[in-house]
């Protein structure tokens, strides 16, 4: 496993790849990894015959300086988890190697990025639809791989993808949980222990109104409140927002029919705040 952290050299190594006709499949993180960035790194292993992941915890996605310099960064930890699953590259770059002097060049996928997130955290999906730009442009991968909790953020980097006619295809996989049910997330090690226990009635709010659903409720109202319920049971948790969506357009749905919908939430457990979701009539 080689680490690169210049950007020339990245793009270096991978036109080398791509010239001898290998497929390159690429995991984007922020390190702090997890079981649910194994499960991408897996996927890619199976699917590509080499993986690049990227380590780059990413300063135009972050909304609060505070919430910036908190975030965890240990690139050696991240090293040592990597190293048992036959990672091929490692990049970590620097702020400067992605960004340089006088960057002034932004990506912003309309609508989408104004939603739910994007109303809570403005500018956040212009973070991450440049940085992504600018990491698809240095590796071009065959495929890339994202996790659906970050629902939104998957919905936005589908359409950049297709509007820019990026070579690549995007795969995602399966939100990976903790015992309770707690969605596996970089942020949770900035949870308390007793803060950490209560987290998990976000996923029991979603898995309550899943059950609903499952027993006949199709109405976004009834189905949210449902979620709202769980949720202010718990006195260490206050609510951001709970929607039922489109997955692709993120555009409200008042009653759930024949398609996939997507229902989201976040909220503070603490100080710290928590996504999470559930897709209702999925499609196997």
């Amino acid at each position: 496993m080689e680490i690169i952290t210049r950007q020339q050299r990245m793009a270096s190594v991978a036109k080398k790849l791509r010239r001898d006709n290998l497929v390159l499949g690429f995991v984007a993180t922020m390190g702090a990894l997890h079981e649910g960035h194994l499960s991408l790194i897996q996927k890619a292993r199976q699917m590509c015959d080499q993986v690049i992941v990227s380590v780059f915890v990413n300063p135009t996605q972050f909304n609060e300086e505070t919430d910036f310099e908190q975030y965890p960064r240990d690139l050696t930890a991240d090293a040592e988890f990597l190293s048992p699953y036959d990672v091929d590259y490692v990049f970590a770059p620097e702020a400067s190697e992605i960004y340089g002097d006088n960057f002034t060049t932004f990506v912003t996928v309309d609508d989408i990025s104004d939603k739910l997130e994007g109303s809570s955290r403005p500018g956040h999906f212009r973070g991450v639809a440049t940085v992504v730009t600018i990491l698809l442009n240095t590796i071009r991968p065959d495929f890339a791989f994202f996790g659906q909790k970050d629902a939104q953020q998957v919905a936005v980097i589908r359409r950049l993808v297709r509007d820019l006619r990026f070579d690549t295809e995007i795969v995602v996989m399966p939100i990976v949980r903790e015992e309770s049910g707690l969605a596996l997330s970089s942020r949770n090690e900035l949870l308390s222990e007793s803060d950490r226990a209560a987290a998990a009635v976000i996923y029991k709010s979603l898995q309550a109104a899943k059950e609903a659903f499952e027993n006949g409720e199709k109405s976004s109202g009834n189905l949210t409140d449902k979620v709202s319920e769980v949720l202010d049971s718990e006195e260490r948790a206050r609510t951001d927002y709970i929607a039922l969506v489109d997955p692709n357009s993120l555009e409200p749905v008042e009653k759930v029919g024949d398609d996939p919908v997507l229902l989201a939430v976040a909220a503070r457990i603490g100080d710290v705040r928590l996504i999470d979701n559930v897709i209702l009539n999925e499609k196997q």
